[in-house]
Protein backbone atom coordinates (compact mmCIF):
# COMPACT_ATOMS: atom_id res chain seq x y z
CA UNK A 1 0.00 0.00 0.00
CA UNK A 2 1.03 3.84 -0.52
CA UNK A 3 -0.36 6.33 2.13
CA UNK A 4 0.64 9.67 3.65
CA UNK A 5 0.83 10.12 7.33
CA UNK A 6 -1.83 11.63 9.69
CA UNK A 7 -1.14 14.75 10.69
CA UNK A 8 -1.05 15.56 14.88
CA UNK A 9 -4.49 16.39 14.86
CA UNK A 10 -5.65 13.92 12.34
CA UNK A 11 -4.22 11.39 14.77
CA UNK A 12 -6.12 13.46 18.15
CA UNK A 13 -9.73 13.27 16.53
CA UNK A 14 -9.27 9.46 15.75
CA UNK A 15 -8.24 8.77 19.28
CA UNK A 16 -10.94 11.24 20.37
CA UNK A 17 -13.71 9.46 18.36
CA UNK A 18 -13.13 6.19 18.79
CA UNK A 19 -12.98 6.40 22.71
CA UNK A 20 -16.42 8.86 22.82
CA UNK A 21 -19.41 7.16 24.10
CA UNK A 22 -20.80 5.70 21.34
CA UNK A 23 -21.44 2.11 20.10
CA UNK A 24 -18.04 0.40 18.79
CA UNK A 25 -20.09 -0.83 15.36
CA UNK A 26 -20.53 3.38 14.53
CA UNK A 27 -17.72 4.65 16.03
CA UNK A 28 -14.76 2.39 14.84
CA UNK A 29 -15.80 1.74 10.94
CA UNK A 30 -16.42 5.81 10.80
CA UNK A 31 -12.79 6.61 12.31
CA UNK A 32 -11.74 3.80 10.02
CA UNK A 33 -12.92 4.83 7.07
CA UNK A 34 -11.92 8.42 7.61
CA UNK A 35 -7.95 7.71 8.09
CA UNK A 36 -8.26 5.37 4.91
CA UNK A 37 -10.34 7.95 2.75
CA UNK A 38 -7.97 10.84 3.78
CA UNK A 39 -4.66 9.16 3.80
CA UNK A 40 -4.31 6.07 1.60
CA UNK A 41 -2.98 6.95 -1.90
CA UNK A 42 -2.87 3.35 -3.48
CA UNK A 43 -5.21 1.37 -3.82
CA UNK A 44 -8.02 4.16 -3.72
CA UNK A 45 -11.30 2.88 -2.31
CA UNK A 46 -14.92 3.84 -3.08
CA UNK A 47 -16.71 4.80 -0.20
CA UNK A 48 -19.29 2.27 -1.27
CA UNK A 49 -16.22 -0.08 -1.52
CA UNK A 50 -15.40 0.64 2.24
CA UNK A 51 -18.89 0.40 2.93
CA UNK A 52 -18.76 -3.17 2.44
CA UNK A 53 -15.80 -4.10 3.13
CA UNK A 54 -15.19 -6.58 6.13
CA UNK A 55 -14.44 -5.21 9.59
CA UNK A 56 -11.13 -6.96 9.94
CA UNK A 57 -9.70 -5.85 6.54
CA UNK A 58 -10.57 -2.28 7.02
CA UNK A 59 -9.54 -2.34 11.13
CA UNK A 60 -6.10 -3.65 9.36
CA UNK A 61 -5.86 -1.00 6.87
CA UNK A 62 -6.08 2.01 9.09
CA UNK A 63 -4.13 0.66 12.01
CA UNK A 64 -1.19 -0.07 9.24
CA UNK A 65 -1.84 3.85 8.10
CA UNK A 66 -2.29 4.94 12.13
CA UNK A 67 0.88 3.49 13.19
CA UNK A 68 2.93 4.72 10.73
CA UNK A 69 2.22 8.09 11.76
CA UNK A 70 3.57 7.69 15.37
CA UNK A 71 6.56 6.51 17.17
CA UNK A 72 6.86 2.34 17.27
CA UNK A 73 5.45 0.92 20.44
CA UNK A 74 4.89 -2.79 21.25
CA UNK A 75 2.44 -1.97 24.59
CA UNK A 76 -1.27 -3.00 23.94
CA UNK A 77 -2.26 -2.53 27.63
CA UNK A 78 -4.86 0.21 26.28
CA UNK A 79 -6.19 -1.59 23.89
CA UNK A 80 -7.27 -4.72 25.69
CA UNK A 81 -8.13 -2.31 28.42
CA UNK A 82 -10.90 -0.07 26.02
CA UNK A 83 -11.86 -3.94 24.56
CA UNK A 84 -12.55 -4.90 28.45
CA UNK A 85 -14.79 -1.14 28.84
CA UNK A 86 -16.34 -1.49 25.39
CA UNK A 87 -17.69 -5.06 26.10
CA UNK A 88 -18.89 -4.17 29.50
CA UNK A 89 -20.87 -1.10 28.54
CA UNK A 90 -22.01 -2.39 25.02
CA UNK A 91 -23.75 -5.40 23.30
CA UNK A 92 -21.57 -5.78 20.48
CA UNK A 93 -21.94 -8.51 17.86
CA UNK A 94 -19.08 -10.70 17.26
CA UNK A 95 -18.24 -9.05 14.06
CA UNK A 96 -17.88 -6.13 16.17
CA UNK A 97 -15.19 -7.14 18.58
CA UNK A 98 -13.10 -7.58 15.45
CA UNK A 99 -13.02 -3.96 15.57
CA UNK A 100 -11.53 -3.74 19.36
CA UNK A 101 -9.29 -6.64 18.12
CA UNK A 102 -6.85 -4.01 17.17
CA UNK A 103 -3.13 -2.63 17.52
CA UNK A 104 -3.26 0.65 17.20
CA UNK A 105 -0.85 2.82 18.70
CA UNK A 106 -2.26 4.50 21.51
CA UNK A 107 0.77 4.79 24.15
CA UNK A 108 2.72 6.93 21.39
CA UNK A 109 -0.55 8.66 20.19
CA UNK A 110 -1.17 9.53 23.55
CA UNK A 111 1.87 11.64 23.98
CA UNK A 112 0.45 13.98 21.69
CA UNK A 113 -2.18 15.19 23.62
CA UNK A 114 -1.91 18.56 25.89
CA UNK A 115 -3.29 19.31 28.87
CA UNK A 116 -6.90 20.54 29.02
CA UNK A 117 -8.25 17.96 26.57
CA UNK A 118 -11.74 16.35 26.44
CA UNK A 119 -12.85 14.26 28.91
CA UNK A 120 -12.58 10.90 27.23
CA UNK A 121 -8.72 12.11 26.15
CA UNK A 122 -8.13 12.48 29.79
CA UNK A 123 -9.11 9.49 30.59
CA UNK A 124 -6.88 7.77 27.87
CA UNK A 125 -3.96 9.50 29.48
CA UNK A 126 -4.81 8.30 32.97
CA UNK A 127 -5.21 5.06 31.54
CA UNK A 128 -1.51 5.23 29.85
CA UNK A 129 -0.11 6.06 33.11
CA UNK A 130 -1.66 3.21 34.82
CA UNK A 131 -3.49 5.31 37.56
CA UNK A 132 -6.25 4.05 39.21
CA UNK A 133 -9.59 4.63 36.92
CA UNK A 134 -11.73 5.14 39.11
CA UNK A 135 -10.14 7.09 42.20
CA UNK A 136 -8.93 9.29 39.17
CA UNK A 137 -12.40 10.10 37.27
CA UNK A 138 -13.23 10.67 41.35
CA UNK A 139 -10.65 13.63 41.86
CA UNK A 140 -10.25 14.57 38.19
CA UNK A 141 -14.10 14.56 37.48
CA UNK A 142 -13.19 12.64 34.00
CA UNK A 143 -16.69 11.03 33.71
CA UNK A 144 -15.14 7.85 31.58
CA UNK A 145 -15.74 5.09 32.64
CA UNK A 146 -19.40 6.11 32.43
CA UNK A 147 -21.72 3.65 35.04
CA UNK A 148 -24.82 4.86 34.26
CA UNK A 149 -26.92 7.56 31.25
CA UNK A 150 -29.52 10.14 31.45
CA UNK A 151 -31.93 10.45 28.95
CA UNK A 152 -33.61 14.23 29.33
CA UNK A 153 -35.86 16.06 26.89
CA UNK A 154 -33.86 19.55 26.52
CA UNK A 155 -30.52 21.74 26.94
CA UNK A 156 -31.57 23.02 30.50
CA UNK A 157 -31.77 19.30 31.81
CA UNK A 158 -27.84 19.25 30.37
CA UNK A 159 -26.75 22.18 31.65
CA UNK A 160 -27.88 22.48 35.08
CA UNK A 161 -29.22 19.14 36.42
CA UNK A 162 -25.11 18.22 36.72
CA UNK A 163 -25.28 21.72 38.40
CA UNK A 164 -27.78 21.27 40.98
CA UNK A 165 -26.16 17.51 41.40
CA UNK A 166 -22.67 18.78 42.26
CA UNK A 167 -24.14 21.33 44.73
CA UNK A 168 -26.20 18.57 46.59
CA UNK A 169 -22.86 16.42 46.50
CA UNK A 170 -23.07 14.26 44.05
CA UNK A 171 -21.03 15.30 40.90
CA UNK A 172 -22.45 13.53 37.54
CA UNK A 173 -18.45 13.17 36.32
CA UNK A 174 -16.99 11.93 39.30
CA UNK A 175 -19.49 9.31 39.62
CA UNK A 176 -19.41 8.36 35.73
CA UNK A 177 -23.06 9.97 35.00
CA UNK A 178 -23.66 10.56 31.01
CA UNK A 179 -27.06 12.91 30.47
CA UNK A 180 -28.03 13.18 27.23
CA UNK A 181 -30.12 16.26 26.12
CA UNK A 182 -32.52 13.99 23.42
CA UNK A 183 -34.37 17.07 21.78
CA UNK A 184 -38.13 16.53 22.75
CA UNK A 185 -40.15 13.78 24.07
CA UNK A 186 -40.38 11.64 20.95
CA UNK A 187 -36.52 12.00 20.62
CA UNK A 188 -36.35 10.32 24.02
CA UNK A 189 -38.13 7.28 23.70
CA UNK A 190 -36.19 7.12 20.03
CA UNK A 191 -32.82 7.24 22.29
CA UNK A 192 -34.31 4.93 24.69
CA UNK A 193 -35.33 2.12 22.22
CA UNK A 194 -31.91 2.53 20.58
CA UNK A 195 -30.06 2.13 23.94
CA UNK A 196 -32.24 -0.22 25.52
CA UNK A 197 -31.17 -3.16 23.16
CA UNK A 198 -27.44 -2.44 23.25
CA UNK A 199 -26.17 -0.95 26.61
CA UNK A 200 -25.94 -2.52 29.12
CA UNK A 201 -25.39 0.66 31.84
CA UNK A 202 -28.67 1.41 33.89
CA UNK A 203 -30.52 4.37 31.86
CA UNK A 204 -32.55 7.60 34.01
CA UNK A 205 -35.19 8.95 32.06
CA UNK A 206 -36.26 12.58 32.73
CA UNK A 207 -39.59 13.61 31.24
CA UNK A 208 -42.11 16.26 31.47
CA UNK A 209 -45.49 16.24 32.63
CA UNK A 210 -46.60 16.02 29.20
CA UNK A 211 -45.17 13.71 28.19
CA UNK A 212 -47.49 10.94 29.61
CA UNK A 213 -47.73 9.35 26.32
CA UNK A 214 -44.11 8.92 25.98
CA UNK A 215 -43.97 7.08 29.23
CA UNK A 216 -46.35 4.98 28.36
CA UNK A 217 -44.31 3.92 25.82
CA UNK A 218 -40.70 3.18 27.40
CA UNK A 219 -42.63 1.25 30.29
CA UNK A 220 -43.58 -1.09 27.74
CA UNK A 221 -39.45 -1.61 26.84
CA UNK A 222 -38.12 -0.48 30.39
CA UNK A 223 -35.56 -3.08 31.88
CA UNK A 224 -35.37 -4.04 35.86
CA UNK A 225 -32.26 -1.56 36.16
CA UNK A 226 -34.17 1.69 34.46
CA UNK A 227 -35.88 4.06 35.90
CA UNK A 228 -38.46 6.78 34.66
CA UNK A 229 -39.26 10.12 36.29
CA UNK A 230 -42.51 12.20 35.11
CA UNK A 231 -42.17 15.71 36.11
CA UNK A 232 -45.23 16.53 38.71
CA UNK A 233 -46.08 19.72 36.42
CA UNK A 234 -45.10 21.18 33.94
CA UNK A 235 -41.24 21.44 32.12
CA UNK A 236 -37.89 21.18 33.82
CA UNK A 237 -37.96 25.10 33.71
CA UNK A 238 -41.13 25.14 35.94
CA UNK A 239 -38.65 23.86 38.52
CA UNK A 240 -36.49 26.88 38.80
CA UNK A 241 -37.23 28.81 41.74
CA UNK A 242 -38.70 32.51 40.95
CA UNK A 243 -36.07 33.97 43.18
CA UNK A 244 -33.53 32.20 41.16
CA UNK A 245 -34.55 32.83 37.90
CA UNK A 246 -35.24 36.92 39.01
CA UNK A 247 -31.86 37.25 40.35
CA UNK A 248 -30.53 36.08 37.01
CA UNK A 249 -32.18 38.53 35.35
CA UNK A 250 -30.88 40.89 37.38
CA UNK A 251 -27.62 40.15 37.35
CA UNK A 252 -27.32 40.17 33.68
CA UNK A 253 -29.16 43.11 32.50
CA UNK A 254 -28.49 45.13 35.68
CA UNK A 255 -27.84 48.22 33.54
CA UNK A 256 -31.32 47.33 31.45
CA UNK A 257 -34.00 46.10 33.60
CA UNK A 258 -34.75 45.28 37.13
CA UNK A 259 -37.17 42.88 38.26
CA UNK A 260 -38.57 40.17 40.94
CA UNK A 261 -40.38 37.42 41.26
CA UNK A 262 -43.96 38.40 42.19
CA UNK A 263 -43.88 40.75 39.51
CA UNK A 264 -42.38 38.47 36.90
CA UNK A 265 -44.58 35.67 37.18
CA UNK A 266 -48.20 35.02 36.71
CA UNK A 267 -50.31 32.15 37.90
CA UNK A 268 -51.56 29.34 35.07
CA UNK A 269 -48.20 31.07 32.88
CA UNK A 270 -45.26 28.84 32.15
CA UNK A 271 -41.39 29.53 32.89
CA UNK A 272 -40.52 29.14 29.37
CA UNK A 273 -43.69 31.22 28.47
CA UNK A 274 -43.05 34.05 31.35
CA UNK A 275 -39.50 34.26 29.92
CA UNK A 276 -40.01 34.62 26.24
CA UNK A 277 -42.27 37.63 26.96
CA UNK A 278 -40.56 39.78 29.56
CA UNK A 279 -37.31 39.41 26.77
CA UNK A 280 -39.90 40.84 24.27
CA UNK A 281 -41.54 43.30 26.03
CA UNK A 282 -37.82 44.45 27.70
CA UNK A 283 -36.80 44.46 23.84
CA UNK A 284 -33.62 41.83 25.02
CA UNK A 285 -32.38 39.94 22.82
CA UNK A 286 -34.80 37.00 21.93
CA UNK A 287 -35.03 34.36 24.63
CA UNK A 288 -32.84 30.84 24.33
CA UNK A 289 -33.15 27.98 26.56
CA UNK A 290 -29.44 27.28 26.33
CA UNK A 291 -28.10 30.94 26.54
CA UNK A 292 -30.06 31.45 29.78
CA UNK A 293 -29.76 27.98 31.58
CA UNK A 294 -25.79 28.86 31.76
CA UNK A 295 -26.80 32.44 33.04
CA UNK A 296 -28.95 30.73 36.12
CA UNK A 297 -25.91 28.21 36.46
CA UNK A 298 -23.25 31.19 37.51
CA UNK A 299 -25.73 32.31 39.96
CA UNK A 300 -26.83 29.06 41.42
CA UNK A 301 -24.48 28.87 44.44
CA UNK A 302 -26.33 26.56 47.33
CA UNK A 303 -29.25 23.97 48.16
CA UNK A 304 -31.87 27.20 48.47
CA UNK A 305 -31.78 27.44 44.32
CA UNK A 306 -32.83 24.36 43.99
CA UNK A 307 -36.34 22.87 44.19
CA UNK A 308 -37.39 19.55 46.01
CA UNK A 309 -38.52 17.89 42.83
CA UNK A 310 -34.89 18.15 41.10
CA UNK A 311 -33.44 17.09 44.60
CA UNK A 312 -35.55 14.34 44.83
CA UNK A 313 -34.44 13.34 41.07
CA UNK A 314 -30.58 14.14 42.14
CA UNK A 315 -31.03 11.28 44.53
CA UNK A 316 -33.27 8.54 42.21
CA UNK A 317 -30.00 8.85 39.95
CA UNK A 318 -27.65 7.96 42.79
CA UNK A 319 -29.53 5.37 43.64
CA UNK A 320 -29.53 3.91 39.93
Amino acid sequence: MKYKKLTEQQIIISIDRLTRFKPVEEKYPRVFKDIIISNLIEPKYKKSSLDNMNYEELRDIAVEIFNSSVEPNNDYSINEYLKKYETSTFEISKEGLNLLDNKLNYKSAIKLLKSSQAKNLEWLKAISNKIDIISNRREQQTLFPIEKVVIAEGITEEILLPTFANICGYNFDSNGVKIIAAGGKNQVVKLYYKLYETLKLPIFVLLDKDAEANEELINHKLRYQDKIHLLDSGEFEDLLPKSLIANTINNEFKNFVKTNAEELFQDGISTVKTLEEFFKEKCLHEFKKAEFANRVKQQTTSEKDISEEVKNIIKEIKSL
